[in-house]
């Protein structure tokens, strides 16, 4: 994005996310589950692995086998046509059918499991991508039993950023994958937590060790190792321009949004994250005023998930303040959800890079 435009005369002002109130019908909820468009293009071939990192490579090569074991029937429609033979004697336990793909931020899990849902050999009505935010989103939009009628139907189901943050949650993404697993929906996740540690320093995970085991029994975790690889051999985030600029370059550029960064961060606290995605519909950039560290938990994890939206839908971020490396304290850096603020600083310093420096965009992770 080049911040070398010229105020428009007589131009609409522009756009204001704090303006913006979004109304999601449940059934775009529903037609939404495919990768965003930041992953319409990947492919297994276009992740490179780091070649200092051997488990990149031998996640690749696991993906792929586990997108060519999809083909046919769901197990589910095989159990229900009565194809498998009656069981005589005991049987051992399932393999899993799932894989999880753990490591931190920045190491490519995104683009592996986007390209595992474009591998997966079944037309997009029968394979479904969201976020796990999307996924509990979607069951209480839609209620329990019809979020399994809807994704039952699915040969996989692909979730990203795969996270614990309450017992809600638990208690119902632990019933709802353990009732897509009897139905025959493969699945697959990512996350920066191994399976068996969800939860861990954000609620008394122990009181739901039943439900987080039962969730860690459908997944084989594959562990990718390696740094963050939007500052792999990349200059580093540019330092933030002067408010004036941004409030230019803001009424410049057709599309853009212009807000004061604590009025947006208000404004999030009245518009569920479920909607967070419909709120950036249609920018071309957006741009900031007045960033500043953030204080308070709840508003931090919102923002959070705002990033995740603007980096899925390669929205630049052009902002005056603080760098984006200094948004959270150290307490919140260190504490239970500090994987969260580090990913959203790594996708906001991207964007960031993205509004200064147009050629120096990558596909992403």
């Amino acid at each position: 994005m080049s911040t070398s435009s010229t105020p428009r005369p007589g131009g609409p002002a522009p756009a204001a996310l704090t303006a913006r109130d979004p109304r999601v019908p449940a059934e775009r909820l529903v037609t939404d589950l495919v990768p965003p468009p930041r992953f319409d293009g990947v492919r297994f071939d276009t992740y490179v692995p780091d070649p200092a990192q051997p488990s990149q490579r031998a996640a690749v090569k696991a993906l792929d086998e586990f997108a060519a074991g999809l083909g046919g029937a769901p197990a589910g429609d095989r159990v229900r046509r009565g194809l498998w033979p009656r069981r005589t004697r005991a049987r051992p336990a399932p393999e899993p059918r799932g894989v999880y793909l753990d490591g931190g931020f920045g190491v490519g899990k995104t683009h592996l499991l986007a390209s595992l849902w474009h591998a997966a050999p079944a037309p997009p009505r029968a394979k479904a991508f969201c976020t796990f935010v999307e996924l509990t989103n979607l069951a209480g939009a839609l209620g329990f039993q019809q979020a399994v009628r809807t994704l039952g139907g699915h040969r996989l189901l692909c979730i990203d950023e795969f996270e614990l943050d309450d017992p809600g949650d638990t208690v119902l993404v632990s019933s709802l994958l353990g009732r897509l697993v009897t139905e025959g929906v493969a699945l697959a996740a990512t996350s920066n937590t191994l399976p068996g540690r969800l939860g861990e320093g954000r609620f008394a995970a122990a009181d739901f060790l039943r439900e987080i085991q039962g969730l860690a029994a459908h997944f084989r975790p594959l562990r990718i190792d390696g740094e963050d690889y939007r500052h792999r051999g990349l200059p580093e985030a540019p330092a933030p321009p002067p408010a004036g600029e941004v409030v230019r370059v803001a009424h410049a550029l057709p599309g853009a949004s212009l807000d004061d960064f604590p009025a947006l961060l208000d404004h999030l606290a009245r518009v569920h994250p479920s909607r967070y995605g419909a709120l950036c519909d249609g920018l071309s950039a957006v741009c900031l005023t007045g960033v500043r560290p953030v204080r308070d938990q709840a508003t931090a994890l919102r923002l959070v998930v705002l990033a995740d939206r603007l980096y899925d839908r390669e929205i630049p971020v052009l902002a005056a303040g603080v760098p984006f490396d200094q948004l959270f304290g150290e307490e919140m850096l260190n504490g239970g959800y500090r994987k969260k603020y580090f990913r959203a600083v790594s996708r906001l310093t991207a964007l960031a890079r993205d509004a200064a420096e147009p050629s120096g965009r990558v596909p992403g992770a």
